[in-house]
């Protein structure tokens, strides 16, 4: 399948951590927004699609309206791996799917340090390389490219809105060991 502008719409919707967005084709979805500074901003980036072509908005089909009551649950605390959510990877390179594929494996509570993710999409040494294509996922929290870490567990760069504080944020949303837990001193 290959998305058409003529064929997509995106909508915002509120979550505990802001008004989010989604885009689809059909019945699978292509991009994700999490917050922007402003709802303005994200609508802006959610639309924006090739050069010279706009995503329209539109109402969610039904399974893209579930998707986002899981997406909403799943910001909530209810956690959800949200690998039920069809997606349409088709215009992304084979290297970035095998890269998401591995991401989107990964449950909630789980890391991956950037070199296993190397390792287990055949490319030994190849970390540099998925943290440039998770750089550019389309599609975050649904392919939650913040569960890949550095090898130190340190947070290191993280593309969405709010960089790495919102990729600690997703994490201690997702209960994840060692982020949001009270320490001892």
């Amino acid at each position: 399948m290959s998305v058409s502008a003529r064929q997509a719409a995106a909508a915002l919707f509120d979550t505990t951590i802001g008004v989010c967005a989604i885009a689809w084709s059909g019945d699978a979805v292509f991009r994700f927004q999490l917050p922007e500074a402003d709802q303005a901003a994200t609508r802006a980036r959610i639309t924006r699609w090739r050069a010279g072509s706009e995503v329209p908005e539109g109402e969610p089909t039904a399974v893209i309206a579930e998707a986002i009551a899981g997406i909403r649950a799943h910001l909530a605390g209810e956690l959800d791996d949200l690998r039920w959510i069809p997606l349409d990877t088709s215009a992304i390179p084979e290297f970035h799917r095998a890269v998401y594929a591995v991401t989107r494996a990964i449950d909630p509570g789980h890391t991956l340090s950037y070199g296993q993710v190397a390792n287990r999409v055949g490319a030994p040494g190849g970390a540099q390389a998925v943290g440039q294509a998770l750089g550019r996922n389309p599609i975050p929290l649904v392919i939650p490219c913040h569960r890949v870490l550095a090898a130190d567990n340190a947070l290191h760069g993280f593309s969405a809105p709010g960089g790495i504080s919102t990729k600690e944020r997703l994490l201690e949303i997702e209960r994840t060991p060692g982020f949001g837990e009270p320490t001892l001193f």
